[in-house]
């Protein structure tokens, strides 16, 4: 049975048809794409902090929160590392909106001494398997911070070491902070992950920046 002049035009338009809208969506996933454009949305410029066009809206209202705490003419210093310890949590321990595995959270908060060491083991633990989003096209599960809720403060005397022109250099910061943070995800998959943490915050200049951060064990 031969098919008709009529017919077989239909059946080759159609096909040509199916070729274009499959061609079109396999352009859209993988190709059409632009490159995620990370843009600084808000700032305190006296601290260095940065607030990002990707942070949700939770972390939006830490940030105009320690904004807030930081505009004081007399800066209370205990709300000010009850605050950024609450946003370094959100921050470094939320994945789902990173953009890649060097784009690692909360780095603003840490002590610049130990930057270097901290960017390096986050990279190789904790971020390693942090899949690229550049193009906004990635499919892969990853936890949220939600309530990060300081569970206490105490204020210690706090021995370090700082090294500089290759020599290390002790140091005592008599007025040091101890700060315990428990915090929850948005997921419940992700409940046996890291949930309370110790930080360590010394005093850096007019700043405070962390300089441990320690689990917590039961």
């Amino acid at each position: 049975m031969k098919l008709k002049k009529k017919t077989k035009r239909v059946l080759i338009f159609l096909l040509i048809v199916l070729i274009v809208i499959v061609g079109l969506c396999i352009y859209t996933k993988f190709f059409s794409n632009s490159p995620t454009k990370v843009k600084k949305v808000d700032s305190i410029p006296k601290y260095g902090y940065n607030l990002k066009s990707t942070h949700p809206e939770e972390y939006k209202k830490l940030f105009s929160e320690l904004k807030e705490i930081l505009s004081e003419e007399s800066v209370n210093k205990e709300a000010y590392a009850k605050k950024i310890s609450q946003m370094f949590i959100y921050d470094f321990f939320s994945l789902d909106y990173k953009v890649a595995k060097t784009d690692v959270g909360g780095v603003e908060f840490i002590n610049p001494y130990i930057e270097e060491n901290f960017l390096e083991a986050a990279e190789n633990e904790y971020y390693k398997y942090v899949e690229s989003n550049i193009y906004g096209n990635r499919d892969q599960d990853l936890p949220r911070v939600t309530k990060p809720v300081v569970d206490s403060i105490d204020q210690i005397s706090y021995k370090y070491t700082i090294t500089k022109n290759k020599r290390d250099y002790e140091q005592t910061d008599q007025k040091a902070y101890k700060v315990v943070v428990k915090w929850d995800y948005t997921k419940s998959s992700f409940d046996d992950y890291q949930k309370e943490g110790t930080l360590v915050l010394i005093n850096h200049g007019k700043k405070l920046d962390i300089v441990e951060l320690q689990e917590e064990t039961k």
